[in-house]
């Protein structure tokens, strides 16, 4: 497979060796094989090259540079926690209406079992985080065991979970502002906190560590303050407590199955974020990631259930349920606070004054929703550029505005969804009529939110079943046994199933906009045959159009050329036929190029595989759509050889494949820089 050029080369710079000609039938090895009848097909026969430079003289000191962050700034273990904790903690402001709007007095049990769960999605997180510490939680999982095309599904639903929880969040922060000033359009307040927080991440003002931590702390001393005083009054007075707790009998009357099968459904909101810390793992010091998914489990199940029982013991359920217009109420931890303040002053539960306990919890809601708010922009913006790099989205997402270096597109695109998504779940009826304000249909949202959430869990629970069996031999810290991951998993799929019989409308904004963000994706999996059927009803409709025709007939061609020209590597140790089949089997299924390199590390030129090019050249005959490329690079197999190869053949490293290491492998996947794995 070597080619006899009328120079010698020196050194391969990515697109070695022309393809050949179409209408040459002598085929540039000296055979006289003639490319197949469909030229548009034909990537040209593969050619081989030595590399022998790169680690040479002025290479050392090579800078390793990370796929979508420039620095890294690793984080501790307070500031990861405080970061997704204010993202997992914040349901805690108005899951437990929602979950008692279903399941009534039995809802502090349903949050405990929900508690339960999480307690085992701790282990199925903390092995895939093991074993692939890199950003993009079920996203990079599945793209490291199935294809991309899973993958950028999986993305999807965090995408539209991204949105949901901007939504939510943001809509709830108002409803807590609305305590703090009755006059507040809750409707508008909420678009305008959607448009800050987009205005503050085109200008560069991104999520603080420090800042995150700041709204942590406050936020768990408040919910611990509201509960001390929480529980005094009900120990006080528990009269309240006890006519709750004898309604249980009336939803055992109404089907207590039923009732406890939807109000786990609803209590997996008060789930929702734990997801989160595995988005941001590369920024996190090693052997912070298991801990900040202790914290957030330990928050929520400590938080969740002891708020649900003592609002049983402050309010009466039916103002629980209905509080609202006839829906849970929005703003349950003032209500609680302002009464339970009352109750103690002797003023008399029933009083809706405001007291400076409402005032610190709303205060305190505001600014833990908004920070989920802003959590969401920033997650969302690094999950689009990661998906942008990998051609998933169109790259005109990737551009910066000049003045501040953001990705506005990215930006301005999610705050126009989110605001699309919160027309879409609110209740108009009393605003068209003149009776009232635009009113937000939190009941419905969290439907939305709570479906993108658990399918998004679900996966990331197969993606954890996956990487046990097909990249079994890669090292991890954390193991979950196949018992945990199942029962984690059919507990989510029941939560899943629930919403869908819960709430019909919250199924069908989740799948409107499931498939509006899908068929995005769609069109870039399927752009070359796009561009193909383009180039055929060009030819068919504008025939007699010659100079048109002939114009667009070539803007095509380039641009599937300029598609399919991009190289991707695959790194080989041996000259197995079967797994580089494999390997050139996964680039046509998976990757829109015609171009495979496969490349060879050696350091002894009489251990370069005997085989290895012959195999090839093989293999290339049998795939006339895929030309394969052969590069004996001299050297040792280290994550800066990789870099000055990435930089010589400018193939970024996430377009670098390799097998699934042993236990053996020298070097963690994540000093890789993006390398992929494939086998």
């Amino acid at each position: 497979m070597t080619d006899t050029p009328k120079e010698p080369v020196a050194a391969d710079d990515g697109s070695a060796g022309d393809p050949a000609d179409p209408n040459d039938c002598e085929d540039a090895r000296g055979g006289s094989t003639p490319p197949p009848a469909d030229t548009d097909e034909f990537a040209g026969w593969g050619t081989a090259a030595k590399l022998e430079d790169l680690e040479g003289p002025g290479s050392e000191g090579v800078e390793l540079k990370r796929l979508d962050q420039p620095e890294k700034h690793l984080l501790g273990t307070w500031a990861s926690t405080a970061i997704c904790g204010n993202d997992i903690t914040s349901s805690c402001l108005y899951v437990s209406a929602l979950v008692a709007a279903e399941a009534g007095a039995l809802a502090p049990i349903v949050l405990a079992v929900v508690a339960g769960v999480l307690f085992l999605f701790r282990y199925v997180y903390a092995e895939v985080g093991s074993a692939l510490p890199l950003n993009g939680g079920t996203y990079t999982v599945l793209l490291n065991t199935t294809n991309k095309k899973l993958a950028a599904s999986a993305a999807v639903l965090t995408l539209l979970s991204y949105v949901a929880t901007a939504v939510i969040s943001a809509g709830e922060a108002m409803e807590y502002a609305h305590n703090l000033y009755h006059g507040l359009d809750v409707f508008s307040a909420t678009l305008i906190l959607l448009g800050f927080f987009a205005f503050l991440n085109v200008i560069g003002i991104s999520e603080s560590a420090v800042v995150a931590l700041f709204i942590f702390i406050t936020h768990m001393l408040t919910l611990t303050l509201l509960s001390g005083i929480s529980i005094i009054a009900v120990v006080s007075e528990p009269q309240m407590f006890l006519d709750n707790w004898a309604t249980v009998g009336d939803v055992s009357a109404g089907g207590l199955v039923r009732a406890l099968f939807l109000g786990f459904a609803s209590a997996m909101l008060g789930i929702s974020g734990f997801e989160s810390s595995a988005n941001f793992i590369e920024e996190q010091k090693p052997g912070v990631f298991p801990k900040t998914l202790r914290n957030m489990w330990g928050a929520v199940s400590v938080f969740n259930p002891i708020i649900s029982l003592l609002s049983l013991g402050i309010l009466p359920l039916l103002v629980i349920q209905t509080g609202n217009h006839g829906e849970p109420l929005n703003d349950l931890l003032a209500r609680m606070a302002n009464s339970a303040m009352h109750q103690l002053t002797g003023s008399g539960a029933e009083s809706t004054d405001g007291t400076w306990l409402g005032i610190l919890v709303s205060v305190d809601a505001v600014l833990v929703l908004s920070g989920a708010v802003l959590t969401s922009f920033v997650g969302v913006t690094g999950l689009v550029r990661r998906m942008t790099l990998d051609r998933c989205l169109p790259q005109v997402l990737l551009q910066e505005n000049k003045l501040r270096k953001t990705n506005h597109w990215i930006i301005l695109g999610f705050f126009l969804v989110s605001c699309s998504i919160l027309a879409a779940t609110s209740d108009w009826a009393a605003f068209t009529t003149g009776e009232g304000p635009i009113r937000l249909q939190v009941d419905t949202l969290a439907g939305v939110y709570t479906i993108s959430f658990l399918a998004v869990m679900s996966l990331f629970a197969i993606g954890n079943m996956l990487l046990k069996v097909k990249r079994g031999r890669l090292p991890r810290e954390t193991r979950a046994g196949w018992v945990t991951v199942v029962i984690a998993l059919l507990a989510v799929l029941v939560g899943l199933v629930g919403n869908v019989v819960k709430d019909p409308e919250g199924v069908r904004v989740f799948a409107t906009y499931f498939l509006l963000f899908g068929a995005v994706v769609g069109v870039m999996f399927l752009r070359i045959q796009l561009l193909k059927v383009t180039l055929f009803v060009s030819n068919a409709v504008i025939q007699r159009v010659e100079a048109l025709s002939s114009w667009l007939a070539k803007g095509v061609r380039e641009k599937i050329d300029q598609i399919n020209g991009r190289v991707v590597i695959y790194f080989t140790r041996g000259d197995d036929m079967a797994l580089l089949n494999r390997a050139a089997l996964y680039v046509i299924e998976n990757e829109q190029t015609n171009r495979l390199k496969v490349v060879h590390v050696y350091q002894d030129e009489n251990l370069i595989p005997k085989e290895l090019e012959k195999t090839l050249r093989d293999i290339d005959h049998l795939y006339p759509d895929l030309r394969i490329d052969f590069l004996a690079v001299k050297g040792q197999f280290t994550p800066e050889l990789i870099e000055r190869l990435s930089e010589r053949l400018n193939v970024p490293k996430n377009y670098m494949f390799i097998g699934t290491p042993g236990d053996h492998f020298p070097h963690r996947i994540e000093a890789l820089g993006g390398v992929r794995l494939i086998l």
